[in-house]
């Protein structure tokens, strides 16, 4: 049996009829487990680095895919070709991924659309601010909160959002990146998966490092659209960017308030505290736009 992170989906490594090792994975529920299956299906026969699906069980909740090893990205953060390779590489899933993708499948909802926004949101309102015990004003949060659903709206999103796009789910083989865990995926915009990537609690990347490979992503969607597409108005992309980095962050402290506060999961406990620092840096660019949060985050990092 292999470690558990954030999911109560089970993973076993074992020995197939065929005499290959594979990777068990036992669901919890079948509409995601068939989302995967159809991704990782979809994804492999474009020649996508995502692991191989060898077989599924009748009642779709258990299936067998590709060993991919032990190696995650995770532990190679100080590896700037890998972390490079990678990021060009998940300009490919969200482009070519979304060819002739039936967006029906995704799971819980076909795209980053306004309910599917506030859901992350309303994670952050009530798994992680109220379990703090600060006192907050929810109208005046709710208006940043209107704020933030525009301007994601507000960008093109026909593009394969991977949606939980971090170093932990980045396997590393023979020095090249494959990525897995992607069965919540969806329709969305491009700067979503960056944000994830590059604003990861325990990565903690500088800010140097974010610019480059900021810069390295977007040469790589030129490449992909063939400086053709709207997508690619770089002013524009990085204007927006700051915006996906406060939804993921907030997104982000919903799940460690809700496996850490009530789970009691030790791992996201520890990553509170650099995620409120990522919101308040985030916040300092963004002050004019949300100055609740601004000043709601001066609270939070009394919590640190």
């Amino acid at each position: 049996m292999l470690k558990q992170q954030g999911s109560n989906r089970i993973y076993t490594r074992e020995t197939d009829a065929n005499g290959r090792s594979v990777i068990r994975v036992q669901g919890t529920n079948r509409d995601e487990n068939r989302a995967f299956i159809y991704m990782a299906r979809h994804f492999h026969a474009l020649g996508l680095p995502v692991p191989e699906l060898y077989s599924v069980s009748d009642d779709e909740m258990s299936y067998t895919q590709e060993d991919l090893g032990d190696t995650i990205l995770f532990d190679h953060l100080d590896n700037y070709t890998l972390l490079e390779r990678t990021i060009r590489a998940l300009a490919h899933i969200q482009v070519t991924g979304a060819k002739d993708f039936d967006w029906s499948v995704c799971f819980p909802v076909p795209a980053m659309d306004e309910r599917a926004i506030r859901w992350d949101l309303n994670y952050f309102k009530y798994c992680f601010l109220k379990g703090t015990k600060i006192e907050f004003s929810e109208p005046k949060l709710e208006d940043d909160f209107d704020t933030l659903v525009k301007v994601i709206l507000a960008q093109p999103a026909e593009t394969f959002l991977y949606r939980d796009c971090q170093s932990r789910n980045v396997m590393i083989r023979d020095d090249q990146p494959y990525f897995i865990d992607f069965q919540g995926g969806r329709r969305g915009p491009t700067q979503y998966d960056v944000a994830s990537f590059l604003w990861q609690a325990k990565a903690n990347f500088s800010p140097a490092i974010r610019e480059q490979l900021i810069d390295a992503y977007l040469d790589e969607l030129e490449k992909i659209f063939n400086l053709q597409s709207a997508i690619i108005n770089k002013a524009a992309w990085r204007a927006a960017l700051p915006h996906f980095v406060l939804l993921r962050t907030l997104q982000v402290l919903g799940a460690y308030g809700y496996r850490g506060y009530f789970e009691r999961k030790p791992h996201f406990l520890e990553s509170i505290p650099l995620a409120l620092k990522n919101l308040r840096e985030v916040l300092e660019q963004l002050k004019d736009e949300y100055p609740y949060l601004y000043a709601l985050s001066n609270d939070l990092l009394l919590l640190v």
